[in-house]
């Protein structure tokens, strides 16, 4: 047998045995960072945490290695395909600018959540009853111990055997960039050139992203490569957002629904991300108590 016919099986199987059942999982970031409960409770029981449930559902459960190994095992069909059709691109026309055609491949991965498992560090704020905050982000992110998502590794391998680029567009800080790119290789994930890691705060001539929106990077590399697949577990891994709520999401997704399990695939995490934030319009100043309040106010009855 060919490799290429061996990877979709080696791929299922290292998603069921969750490349070392993932001892953590999540990460969070400024635009949809969970928050900590506060107060405490009788008897020594452990405080309420909005995170926990998520996070030892991704950490512990087989049905998360399965969603995630079973995304990367299509993504590996459909980068077949892709490779092997001229005219196919998973950039929307608003982040191609530069004809695709005759362009070399490549796949757009985000990093957290969707490369890297940060669960350790939701973890951690878990266990200390502690929300998000940049400086013990940093910290972890400087550890350089995040874990492959499962099946994350055997893609992107599997991806560089077939001549493809993989570009890392991350929201992590720039100055994040040495230690991500150091995670990433200690990870074994192909990483040729530093240059395949796109941060925050990103120079693209000729582009200007609102905040922490990815679309000029995405369009860099659209310069220079013809972008077979996306991954991402947020819709502004793949798309610019205009107004991050219920409506300006949908509508953001709308017209590329068709693309969604073909050229954009999205990865499972209920821990955190820009979902959240537009449950209680996206002020992340509001008290702890009102925010809760919002989403529950969200839930269908």
């Amino acid at each position: 047998m060919t490799l290429h016919r061996l990877l979709p099986l080696s791929l299922l199987a290292l998603a069921l045995a969750g490349c070392e059942m993932l001892p953590t999982r999540t990460t969070s970031t400024p635009e949809g960072a969970p928050v900590a409960s506060t107060g405490t409770t009788s008897a020594g029981a452990p405080a309420a945490h909005d995170n926990l449930n998520a996070v030892a559902w991704m950490q512990t459960s087989v049905e998360f290695r399965l969603l995630t190994g079973q995304t990367y095992r299509s993504g590996l069909v459909q980068l077949d395909r892709g490779l092997k059709t001229p005219t196919w691109d998973a950039l929307t026309k608003e982040d191609r600018d530069t004809p695709a055609a005759g362009l070399p491949p490549a796949v757009i991965v985000d990093v957290d959540e969707t490369v890297l498992d940060n669960s350790p560090y939701q973890a951690r704020l878990i266990r200390d009853g502690k929300g998000y905050d940049e400086f013990t982000w940093a910290q972890w992110v400087r550890e350089e111990a995040a874990k492959p998502v499962p099946g994350a590794l055997e893609f992107a391998r599997a991806a560089a055997a077939r001549g493809v680029t993989i570009y890392y567009v991350s929201n992590r800080a720039a100055d994040l960039g040495p230690a991500t790119l150091a995670n990433l290789r200690k990870a074994g994930f192909p990483v040729k050139d530093d240059s395949q890691f796109l941060g925050l705060g990103t120079i693209v001539d000729g582009c200007e992203d609102n905040g922490s929106e990815k679309g000029c990077r995405r369009r860099l590399v659209g310069r220079s490569h013809r972008v077979i697949l996306q991954f991402g577990d947020q819709i502004g891994d793949m798309v610019t957002v205009l107004a991050n709520n219920a409506e300006g999401r949908e509508q953001a997704m709308r017209p590329y629904l068709g693309w969604v399990g073909e050229r954009w695939f999205v990865l499972p995490n209920p821990s955190y991300g820009s979902w959240e934030p537009a449950l209680f319009n996206n002020e992340w100043s509001q008290p702890e108590g009102e925010r809760r309040r919002a989403k529950i106010d969200a839930l269908r009855y």
